[in-house]
């Protein structure tokens, strides 16, 4: 497992220094969220390609990360293609000032290089070491990352199909799987690397995969995720309302309001 974070470890941060780069080159740092995803179906598929040997299991695993991270990376194109940089980069960029760019590397770049790392966890077990048979364990796996990536798939298509009727500007998005959860696509985020995770179960010291859904599920429920979008729509009447009928992450029946 050392030789396989390691050989992990150095492929993300090659990955990174170059993503940093065209950041800087493209004045924009939005684009290590593109990045995010590439980065998963990047290291996946060099530890696959050096220490894999195509068990049913390992062949599972990768397809399923070149699934979310090619749908994820071309999601985040689309919607960021032709606008500005992402308000929280753009305000970062006010605060840091003259130390913008030794603190974008650093607290942007690196660390999310860091989590990435992190995250990856269950597919470095299950895609660089032997595997025994498929079993009864991997498709309840299976059925929980199909979940989360519906959820994640559905709630971007339905916002980005919300946002693109002008009817809808300035309105919150509150129908469809949004009515269930207010982050469908975090929660389906966090639900298919927990997926990933029971996957991994079955691989030799597979529990060590449980810090990929822990880190991504910490992150996402109480750092960088939910946190950020509901203080941006924090006070607002509509707002304040959708949240009383509404789940704030895990989905549920709306509550009478």
């Amino acid at each position: 497992m050392i030789n396989l974070f390691t050989l992990a470890a150095a492929v993300v941060l090659t990955y990174m220094i170059l993503v940093f780069l065209l950041a800087l080159a493209k004045k924009n740092n939005g684009v290590v969220d593109i990045a995010w995803g590439l980065g998963f179906i990047l290291v996946g598929s060099v530890i696959f390609a050096l220490h894999g040997d195509g068990q049913p299991r390992q062949w599972l695993a990768l397809t399923m990360v070149w699934i979310w991270g090619g749908r994820l990376a071309w999601h985040i194109f689309r919607r960021n293609r032709g606008k500005e940089e992402d308000f929280r980069y753009a305000a970062w960029r006010r605060q840091w000032g003259r130390y913008f760019v030794i603190r974008s590397f650093g607290q942007i770049f690196m660390l999310q290089g860091l989590l990435l790392l992190l995250v990856i966890s269950p597919v470095l077990l299950i895609v660089g070491r032997p595997q025994p048979p498929l079993r009864l364990l991997d498709g309840l796996g299976i059925l929980v990352w199909l979940t989360g990536f519906l959820f994640e798939t559905i709630g971007d298509r339905q916002l980005a199909a919300f946002i693109k009727d002008p009817a809808n500007r300035g309105r919150i998005m509150t129908g469809g799987v949004w009515s269930y959860t207010r982050h469908p696509n975090y929660f389906g985020e966090a639900a298919l690397w927990w997926g990933m995770a029971i996957l991994a179960l079955s691989a030799p010291r597979g529990w060590l995969g449980l810090i990929g859904p822990i880190v991504i599920t910490i992150l996402l429920l109480f750092v960088s995720g939910v946190p950020l979008l509901e203080k941006k729509y924090k006070g607002r009447s509509d707002w304040e309302e959708y949240k009383k009928r509404t789940s704030i992450f895990f989905p549920w029946f709306p509550r009478r309001s």
